[in-house]
């Protein structure tokens, strides 16, 4: 019984300790990225654009088919072994084997392979923006728990803080020193605190809840291994928007993905010029036939007639286009203004993250703004309070007024944390521009 008891204890120790697994940053990015369904099914796109690789790779070998038929007939039909019409009853087929080769036809062949190989580049541009996509929202919801549980925490305080007015409170009303609404105002106002570390624990809930469905991951016993953020550095990591973008055209799968497109324009313009060149091809053929008399059985044993009827030849075939009602002169504009366009949305990707850039550039800056002032008013607030409390201690202040600074204080402690989370995600979204984001 004691062993047994000993077992279960064990195995409860460590469900809990497995429950209470802490995931850092660079875990909850690699579970999403493993379990998002978005990126397995650009995955599985990948795999398609590499299967066209090999298809396009197949068009340079030569095909080979091989035939069989039979057929019977009865009356007066045709002898294939004698050559003569008979009456007969008999069952003839004959087997062949055919091979063809394409010579030349523009290099229609050699720039379609180029295309299936820019198509697996391209897939795989594009699976890396969802990865990017992915990797920036993990990141915003993991700053989003430590940011509510800054939030908690300073709640927390606040609330003892409010217990602890309470038993001042309660000898003061003891000593006659203040009426008893004033104790009943403190117990209000501690009810009030307790009830803002009720929402405060709710809204770590949903943070907590919003990044577990992110990464796919059980809800229950979910927590994140805590980061030191600490004080945010005061200087920016770059000294304007414009350096910031010069990185992102080396890194963003976006601007690449447009600069393919352009090659895959390229390479649509020479296969529509192809149509203009001439084609040839090559053929071979082998065939033979064999027949077998129903009434009066074979008269040459059947690989015998094979090897009798055995026939073969080589072709060739060149076919010149001469004029097709201007259809391939109409497909080369085609693709020449297609080329256009797809220059004219690499520019237009280009513009679209310079201006994001700019944008996000403008963001960190507001928000060091911010975060700054939050740090300053903080201080003060805190002095302000510590002198309220001073006076409330000896009479000199109403409670109403005192609770007036103490909420000011709250509300600058509360301005303090969200400035302080705002600035370090916007941070790291300029980081994540530059090629810099770093999950460790």
């Amino acid at each position: 019984m004691k062993t047994k008891l000993i077992i279960l204890v064990a195995f409860l120790t460590s469900m809990a300790t497995f429950s209470q697994k802490e995931w850092t940053l660079r875990e909850c990015v690699d579970e999403a990225l493993k379990k998002n369904i978005s990126i397995q099914q650009n995955k599985l796109s990948l795999e398609l654009a590499k299967k066209d690789v090999e298809i396009a790779k197949g068009n340079f070998l030569p095909n080979l088919n091989g035939s069989t038929g039979g057929n019977l007939n009865f009356g007066s039909g045709f002898d294939p072994v004698s050559q003569n019409r008979v009456s007969t009853s008999i069952f003839g087929g004959s087997i062949s084997l055919n091979a063809g080769y394409t010579v030349f036809n523009g290099f229609r062949n050699t720039n379609t392979y180029k295309q299936a190989k820019l198509g697996v580049e391209s897939s795989m541009l594009d699976l890396k923006k969802i990865e990017n996509d992915i990797s920036l929202f993990v990141v915003n919801g993991y700053l989003n728990v430590l940011f509510a549980k800054e939030n908690l925490n300073a709640a927390k305080i606040q609330y003892e803080i409010s217990k602890t007015q309470i038993e001042s409170a309660k000898k003061r009303f003891e000593a006659g020193v203040v009426p008893k609404g004033e104790l009943l105002n403190t117990e209000s106002t501690a009810a009030t605190n307790l009830q803002s570390v009720i929402q405060q624990e709710n809204a770590l809930d949903i943070a907590l809840l919003n990044l577990a469905q992110l990464i796919q991951e059980p809800v229950e016993g979910f927590d994140i291994a805590p980061i030191e953020v600490g004080t945010p550095s005061a200087t920016l990591f770059y000294k304007n928007s414009n350096v910031v973008y010069q990185k992102s055209l080396e890194t963003m799968p976006e601007i690449e993905r447009a600069k393919l497109a352009i090659e895959n324009a390229d390479l649509n313009i020479e296969i529509s010029k192809s149509y203009f060149l001439p084609s040839v091809s090559a053929s071979a053929g082998l065939s033979t036939n064999y027949g077998y008399n129903l009434k009066t059985g074979p008269d040459t044993p059947f690989f015998n007639q094979l090897d009798d009827n055995l026939g073969y030849g080589v072709g060739f075939n060149v076919s010149i286009p001469i004029f097709n009602r201007f259809q391939t002169k109409n497909n080369v504009a085609k693709s020449k203004i297609n080329k256009q366009i797809s220059e004219t949305r690499l520019e237009s990707e280009k513009l679209s993250l310079k201006q994001t850039i700019e944008q996000a550039f403008l963001d960190v800056k507001s928000a060091l703004k911010s975060y700054e002032a939050s740090k300053i008013s903080l201080i003060a607030q805190k002095e302000a309070f510590k002198n309220a409390q001073e006076r409330y201690n000896y009479g000199a202040m109403t409670l109403f007024d005192f609770d007036q600074v103490r909420t000011r204080l709250v509300n600058a402690e509360a301005a303090l944390i969200r400035s302080k989370y705002d600035y370090v995600f916007k941070t790291k979204v300029l980081q994540f521009y530059s090629g810099e984001l770093n999950l460790d």
